[in-house]
């Protein structure tokens, strides 16, 4: 029994959890923008400020290039979600200076509710490529290739990802002595 391996599934189950995790941070957004975050429940929003589509000052660009954690608790305003577009936005102050963030959902990395101890890591979404528009031209046909092998698929891990979620679990507390 030990030298079983585990079969490669061929549906993608990382993908579909992946995706229903993300569908939890948005829920939680939506609540928060409709009814505001209720009682000590804050949100850390980690999220890659890069990434095409993300909408924050040249100074916090500046201050932080590659990732930026955000904390919606008490003080921000106009939350809002924007399912079509995949983003939302929040009005947050940084320094005393206001401020309105564009986010697309594909960018957050992370998304903790240390309250009640929920913690979510996402994988990096890769942004779509976009093509430049090339001139229109002549087609050039190029023979297919026979005998090459198909490329090696380098954006997927060798091995299933898993991931603990024990240190988010509630623990008793020790017993007094």
């Amino acid at each position: 029994m030990a030298d079983e391996k585990a079969a490669e599934s061929l549906l993608p189950y990382d993908d579909w959890t992946e995706a229903a995790l993300r569908q939890v941070m948005v829920r939680a957004l939506a609540f928060a923008a409709t009814n505001g975050v209720p009682g000590e429940h804050h949100f850390y929003i980690t999220f890659r400020t890069t990434y095409p589509g993300v909408q924050i000052p040249p100074r916090l660009l500046a201050q932080y290039p590659d990732e930026m954690t955000i904390v919606l608790q008490h003080q921000f305003w106009d939350l809002a979600i924007d399912d079509a577009a995949r983003q939302f936005r929040v009005g947050l102050s940084f320094g005393g200076i206001p401020a309105a963030l564009v986010i697309p959902l594909d960018a957050v990395v992370q998304f903790a509710d240390p309250h009640v101890r929920l913690g979510l890591r996402f994988r990096p979404v890769e942004p779509p490529e976009t093509v430049p528009a090339a001139a229109p031209g002549p087609l050039t046909l190029v023979p297919e290739a026979q005998d090459e092998p198909p490329p090696a698929d380098e954006g997927k891990p060798e091995t299933p990802q898993v991931v603990s979620l024990d240190a988010f679990r509630r623990r008793p507390p020790p017993p007094k002595t």
